[in-house]
C-alpha cells in the first residue's frame, strides 16, 4: 500500500525507526505514533518506501 502523501510517508519512516529501535518511541507524535502501535513493520515499510516525488504534500479531504 502506497503513502498516499509526502506527510503519511515521513509518519511512517519515524514509525518505522520507533519499531526498529532506532529512535525512542516516546519522540514520536501524532499520526506516527499511531501508526507505530497499529501497523506491522513490513506494511511501515511499504508506505515509507513510496516514492515521494510524485506525492502531494499533504492528503485533499
Amino acid at each position: 500500500m502506497p503513502a498516499k502523501s509526502k506527510s503519511q510517508q515521513k509518519a511512517a519512516g519515524a514509525a518505522l525507526a520507533a519499531k526498529r529501535g532506532d529512535m525512542p518511541k516516546s519522540r514520536l507524535q501524532g499520526a506516527s505514533k499511531s501508526m507505530a502501535k497499529s501497523m506491522t513493520e513490513k506494511e511501515l515499510e511499504d508506505i515509507a518506501s513510496t516514492k515521494r516525488k510524485t506525492l502531494p504534500e499533504k492528503k485533499d479531504s
